[in-house]
């Protein structure tokens, strides 16, 4: 049974939750989240549409095998590791690029930091939407 509701408000609570997981995401590093709750948070967002929809038609919307996702977080992460290595520190020290930098002002700071939590944002939400879909797949 499909129902006209439940396929529309999930398509609009999808794009919701994908966009607070990104603020989550964010916002992680200084307070509470990162890439582990918005990862879940994103994944929460496809959980409800194959909920709604069918999982077929939550693979189609999210373009990409869960499985290649999680691979590709994984990868993500461990060149964040990398990045200290490079720069002769500890694995997975924090390293800091400044960009625009000028005498007076510090510019954009973007740090390894960041690169992880990305990592651990995609191996969770490609894990977990592994698991439901072939959860849902099986019943």
């Amino acid at each position: 049974m499909k129902s006209i509701i439940l396929t529309a408000g999930a398509r609009l609570l999808v794009a919701l939750l994908l966009v607070f997981s990104v603020f989550m995401l964010l916002r992680g590093h200084n307070v509470p989240g990162g890439g582990f709750i918005g990862g879940l948070i994103g994944a929460v967002g496809f959980v409800v549409y194959a909920i709604a929809c069918g999982t077929s038609e939550a693979r189609e919307a999210l373009r990409l095998a869960p499985e290649k996702i999680a691979m590709a977080g994984l990868g993500i992460a461990l060149f964040s590791g990398f990045m200290a290595f490079v720069m002769a520190d500890d694995p997975f020290t924090g390293q800091w690029l400044f960009i625009g930098a000028t005498e007076t002002d510090k510019g954009l700071p973007l740090s390894s930091v960041l690169v992880f939590d990305i990592g651990v944002y995609l191996v969770v939400m490609g894990a977990i939407l592994t698991l439901v879909f072939a959860l849902e797949e099986e019943v």
